[in-house]
C-alpha cells in the first residue's frame, strides 16, 4: 500500500514527503519493519522520508543510534520530525541533521498538542549561527523575532519572555556591573549579537543599578557620563521608589517615563480631575462595573464613561472613550497582559499591592508599573504610564 500510494503521486508529477508517524517507537519495537517500510517509500520515488516521534519520548542519543544504523546508501533523503514531551524536540532535531536529516519540521515558538512541537524560534538559529548550515529561511534570519511576536499574537497566547534567541529577556541584562561588562565587550554576556535575529539588547533596572546602568538608559537623549548630575538624581529617584515597592526591571516603559520627568522631556497626555465606579452584581447576572472619568487634555477638560465587567477593564473604556476624539492613536494600543503582586501579604486585605500591565501597538510591547494600597489606583497609575510612554515615544517624537 506504501509502495502504490507513493508510487501513484510521483506518477502524477507530485513532490511526495512520506511522513512515516510513530517510526521512533515502531523502529525500537521492530526494527527490520520499520526498514521495510522505509525502502518501500524509497523505491515508490518519495523525494524525503520524514521520521516521526509522535508520543515525544525518543532522546538525542537515541535518535543518534537509530539514524547511524540506517543503511542510508539504500534510501532516499530523510526528514524528521519530534515532540516536546521530554524537552529534547530541538536537541532532538540538531542530532538528526549531524547525522545527515535534510528536512526539519516544527512550529513557530514550539506550539503543538501537549507538550508542542520542536521550536523552529530556537532551531533555526542553532541551525544557521552554531551549527554553519543554511537554511530556506536563513537569509530572514533579522525578521525571527518579529514573526515569533506576530504568531504570538495571532494566537492570542502572551509570548515567553524567556525563550531562547526570541524572548524579551533572552539579551536582557541587570545590575551594575554585568551593564558595565556589556558597554565593553558584548560577547561576555551575549552569545550572540542580539541584531541577528531581529531581537534587542536590554539592560534592566533594579536598586543594584549602577551609574553604567543609568548612563546607557540616558544615552538616547543625550550625552551623559557617571558624574553627571541627571545620572546621580536617576539613581537616588530609583532607590527612593523602589523602596516604596516599584519594580522596574520588568516596567522599563514606567523608568523611561521617570527619565523624561528628570530631564524635562516630558510631555503628560491628561490630568486626572476623577474617575467614579461603581460595581453591582443581581443574583442571577454576572457582576458589572459602571464608570465615569473627568479629565484635563490639551487644555480641555472632557469626560469618558464605560461599562465593563471589574474596574481596570472599565477604567481603560472610560479613558478612551474620552480621549479618543483627540488622540486616534489609543486604537493601536490593546491590553495584553495584567499581572497583580501582593507587597506586604501580613497587612491582609489592607496590604500594599504592585501591578503591571503589557501594552502592545500591533508592533512593539511595553511594560509599566503602579504601586498603591488600592488596586484600582494602583493599576489607574500603571495604565496612564502606559499610554503618556507611547505618547511621548511615539507620537510626539516620532510621528507615529
Amino acid at each position: 500500500m506504501i509502495h502504490d500510494s507513493v508510487f501513484f503521486l510521483k506518477k502524477e508529477g507530485k513532490e511526495v514527503f512520506f511522513d512515516l508517524e510513530h517510526f521512533f517507537d515502531g523502529y525500537k519495537d521492530d526494527p527490520e519493519y520499520a526498514l521495510q517500510v522505509l525502502l518501500a517509500g524509497t523505491d515508490a520515488g518519495a523525494d524525503c522520508l520524514v521520521l516521526c516521534d509522535t508520543n515525544g519520548g525518543t532522546l538525542p542519543s537515541e535518535v543518534e543510534k537509530i539514524l547511524q544504523g540506517l543503511p542510508r546508501e539504500k534510501l532516499c533523503s530523510l526528514g524528521v520530525h519530534f515532540h516536546n514531551d521530554c524537552g529534547t524536540a530541538v536537541a532532538n532535531s540538531m542530532a538528526a541533521v549531524e547525522h545527515g536529516a535534510v528536512h526539519a519540521q516544527g512550529t513557530i515558538n514550539g506550539w503543538g498538542e501537549r507538550a508542542g512541537n520542536m521550536n523552529l524560534c530556537v532551531f533555526v538559529p542553532n541551525l544557521c549561527l552554531k551549527m554553519g548550515y543554511s537554511a530556506f529561511m536563513g537569509d530572514n534570519l533579522a525578521h525571527l523575532t518579529s514573526i515569533s511576536r506576530f504568531v504570538a499574537e495571532k494566537a492570542n497566547i502572551i509570548p515567553d519572555k524567556r525563550q531562547p534567541y526570541v524572548g524579551e529577556a533572552a539579551f536582557s541584562h541587570k545590575a551594575g556591573q554585568h551593564a558595565d561588562v556589556i558597554s565593553k565587550s558584548g560577547a561576555l554576556m551575549e552569545h550572540i549579537d542580539s541584531s541577528l535575529v531581529g531581537n534587542q539588547r536590554q539592560i534592566l533596572l533594579s536598586e543594584l543599578a549602577g551609574k553604567s546602568t543609568i548612563v546607557k538608559k540616558l544615552s538616547k537623549y543625550g550625552e551623559f557620563d557617571k558624574q553627571s548630575k541627571a545620572v546621580k538624581n536617576l539613581i537616588e529617584l530609583l532607590k527612593k521608589k523602589e523602596n516604596e515597592g516599584y519594580e522596574y526591571e520588568a516596567a522599563e516603559a514606567s523608568f523611561d517615563n521617570l527619565i523624561r520627568k528628570n530631564l524635562g522631556k516630558f510631555t503628560p497626555l491628561l490630568t486626572l480631575n476623577n474617575y467614579h465606579l461603581e460595581s453591582y452584581k443581581t443574583w442571577d447576572n454576572p457582576s458589572k462595573t459602571v464608570g465615569r472619568i473627568f479629565l484635563s487634555s490639551g487644555g480641555k477638560d472632557v469626560m469618558g464613561a464605560a461599562v465593563g465587567i471589574g474596574p481596570v477593564e472599565t477604567l481603560d473604556h472610560a479613558v478612551r472613550d474620552a480621549l479618543l476624539p483627540f488622540y486616534p492613536f489609543l486604537e493601536k494600543i490593546s491590553l495584553t497582559d495584567y499581572r497583580v503582586r501582593v507587597l506586604n501579604p501580613q497587612d491582609a486585605a489592607a496590604a500594599k499591592v504592585r501591578v503591571f500591565i503589557t501594552s502592545y501597538d500591533h508592533i512593539r510591547s511595553w511594560d509599566t508599573v503602579g504601586v498603591s494600597e488600592n488596586i484600582v489606583e494602583a493599576s489607574w497609575e500603571a495604565l496612564v504610564d502606559s499610554l503618556e510612554y507611547y505618547y511621548n515615544n511615539y507620537v510626539l517624537d516620532s510621528g507615529d
